[in-house]
């Protein structure tokens, strides 16, 4: 007997269509969100009708925006979302009220009345989360500048659902939609963010803890699964987005030793599920409009780009971001978002919106989307020949002059571009060093909160000439550019060498396929990432099994000699690994500091005597800065110096711990491990 399994094949008929058009999308060099939404055009009712069930889809589609939603909330926690507090209030409040009221205003200048006109102003004011968050994925800027201002405005667009969809009954008149109802739904749906969030630093740790703990992978991917889908269904169920729901608990999970485990279990099925959210997209567009009314869709469609990217720029314009900022931002946040369709129903069955321009609001809709990954691949470019316009010979900003930047006092010293994790490290170094530096970073909460601590930190877009020369960059000795924007990071590069003919230029990138445009700019050293980790990861390697010091730092140098000539130190002649391990493994340089409560102080050398107890060799001593070579027996050593010692690998640990405590470890107790370099 043969049964008919209709789901089954609407879930093949996607899939299948859509390897050939991402498979052309990829030789062609365009997104491949493009050309899932594409293929929903092409399978969907109005082209060639081969899928029947579309709510099926659209069902599907919902648990991949969920899972894409889930694994960002995954790279964030509520740290780092507290942070962006300034962001989501304010430019996110900001942009969903002009939006409302300056939609709301045009509309109303066609005759339309109040209830309509603010309706309409709600299914502008949103924007595509999972199209904008997925894209700035693909190109690797979630953590970047206007990544981070963009999806603040996004979690504030998602907050604002539930109350847009509890006035819509009120607008249309429907009975029963009281102030009273309103405010019970708003307090429910406040109440389950909270239990949620008290649940999942709770509870699900705890739970997380036992799965774990079964070393069953199978289990952890369903209890993982169970997490995610689950808490989207529990905020669905009060008023909430599902995608919120899940981004929330992705935040929680974020803060778990598991979470780099739970992504790459999660991304197989989110991949899945979120390439059928982008098809599902296509699928509801009518080709019939589109064409019957072309001209229409087309003025909708520029008017949601134009309004929606000159709206949000100017919001985050406020919020104290240049020029470029504001604009790219503005451009990629310039669509309607997927949950204004789920609004837009809501209306059209409520007579908020007509059949006819409800049919033409998704055909612009949707061309909106499609254009979105083209318009944030654009928009860094654009920003930046908008700000070249129009703030040509500007000087900095308000909120650069502001502050009392001590330039005149300053030389020699570093410029770091960028307060991460890469630029917070090199500032605590630099500081505890006394070498002079300030640094320079785009987003306005960090540069409050770190100057309010007495951190140099100083707000500046290091794209722009005036600020360079504002921050006295041609009297900087080096400067360090530790930021997630490629294109900010080569314009600073350019305008700094031109500035500054001496400079050293240090410079931090993902990929090793942007070395060689970053020389070509005048970058001095250009570390990538994903080459840098490599060598991290088999130093390490190498260190666990034993390995010689000497021996690692060699395989490095030839490691980088083979990977990319323009990063080679100078080096040893190149021998066989064996025959290196060979001439090395015998002997170790190391070095120790000395404590102030360590026996040593105020001993010399020869009352030491390393060389006739433990077989090791003072080579240097580092005081104060100043390295003394070959020191002589009389040479009393203080607190704080750094002795270089020289010896066979058995005899370091020996006498490290004879310099640190004054006692002799047997010999046939000395291990063969290297260990790592005292530290104050």
């Amino acid at each position: 007997m043969r049964h008919e399994l209709p789901l089954f094949k609407d879930l093949l008929i996607p899939l299948l269509a859509s390897i050939p058009i991402a498979f052309l999308c990829h030789r062609l060099r365009l997104p491949a969100i493009v050309g899932f939404m594409v293929t929903g055009i092409m399978i969907g009712p109005s082209a060639f009708g081969l899928i029947k069930d579309v709510h099926a889809i659209e069902f599907l589609a919902e648990i991949g925006v969920a899972l894409l939603l889930f694994t960002i909330g995954l790279e964030f926690s509520l740290k780092s979302l507290m942070g962006m507090k300034r962001l989501v209030l304010g430019a996110g409040g900001g942009q969903v009220v002009l939006t409302v009221l300056m939609v709301m205003g045009l509309v109303k200048l066609t005759g339309r009345p109040f209830s309509q006109a603010l309706f309409y102003g709600f299914l502008l004011a949103l924007s595509s989360t999972a199209i904008v968050m997925k894209s700035y994925a693909d190109r690797l800027e979630i953590d970047t500048i206007h990544g981070r201002a963009g999806i603040g405005i996004l979690l504030f667009q998602d907050l604002c659902i539930v109350p847009m969809m509890l006035l819509t009954p009120i607008l249309s008149g429907q009975q029963g939609a009281t102030p009273a109802t309103i405010a019970l739904t708003l307090g429910k749906a406040a109440a389950v963010i909270v239990v949620i969030i008290f649940a999942a630093r709770t509870v699900v740790p705890f739970l997380l803890y036992r799965v774990v703990m079964l070393r069953s992978s199978e289990v952890f991917i369903i209890f993982v699964v169970l997490v995610s889908l689950g808490t989207a269904w529990v905020t669905s169920r009060f008023g909430l987005s599902m995608a919120l729901g899940a981004f929330l608990a992705g935040i929680i999970l974020s803060e778990s030793e598991y979470s780099h485990q739970i992504v790459s279990d999660i991304l197989p099925f989110r991949d899945v599920f979120n390439s059928i959210f982008f098809i599902s997209i296509g699928m509801l567009l009518s080709l019939t409009v589109l064409i019957e009314s072309l001209p229409i869709v087309m003025s909708w469609l520029a008017a949601i780009i134009l309004i929606k990217m000159l709206i949000v720029a100017a919001v985050v314009r406020l919020l104290g971001y240049s020029m470029r900022i504001s604009v790219t931002v503005g451009l990629g946040l310039a669509q309607v978002g997927e949950f204004s369709f789920i609004l837009a129903k809501l209306g059209n069955n409520q007579s908020l919106i007509g059949q006819i321009d409800y049919q033409i609001f998704l055909a612009a809709s949707i061309l909106s989307m499609i254009a979105t990954p083209f318009l944030i691949q654009v928009a860094p470019l654009f920003g930046q020949a908008i700000q070249s316009r129009f703030n040509p010979g500007r000087m900095p900003t308000e909120e650069e002059a502001r502050q009392d930047y001590p330039a005149h006092k300053l030389n020699n010293h570093v410029v770091v571009v960028g307060y991460g994790m890469n630029g917070r490290n090199l500032s605590k170094v630099l500081h505890r060093t006394g070498i002079p530096f300030i640094v320079l970073e785009l987003n306005a909460e960090t540069v409050r909160t770190s100057q309010a601590s007495g951190i140099p930190v100083y707000f500046g877009d290091v794209g722009r000439q005036q600020v360079l020369q504002h921050f006295g960059i041609a009297q900087a000795a080096i400067m360090v550019l530790a930021i997630s924007d490629p294109l900010t990071t080569r314009r600073a590069v350019a305008l700094a060498r031109e500035l500054n003919p001496n400079l050293h230029i240090i410079v931090r990138t993902r990929y090793m396929s942007e070395v060689t445009g970053l020389f070509d700019l005048g970058a001095s050293e250009v570390i990538p990432e994903e080459f840098e980790t490599s060598i991290e990861i088999f130093s390490r390697v190498l260190k666990q099994y034993g390995i010689s010091r000497n021996v690692i730092e060699n395989e490095v140098l030839e490691i980088r000699k083979e990977g990319y000539e323009m990063l080679r130190s100078t080096s040893l002649p190149v021998v066989e690994t064996n025959r290196l391990t060979e001439a090395f493994a015998a002997s170790i340089a190391d070095t120790i500091y000395v404590q102030h409560d360590s026996p040593s102080v105020g001993k010399t050398l020869k009352d030491l005597d390393l060389r006739h107890h433990t077989g090791v060799t003072v080579t240097a001593i580092v005081r104060a800065g100043i390295m003394d070579i070959n020191p002589g027996p009389e040479f009393s050593i203080e607190a704080e110096d750094i002795l270089v010692l020289i010896g066979k690998t058995e005899c370091i640990d020996q006498a490290i711990d004879y310099v640190k405590n004054g006692v002799l470890m047997p010999r046939s107790k000395a291990g063969n491990l290297t260990l790592t370099s005292e530290t104050p």
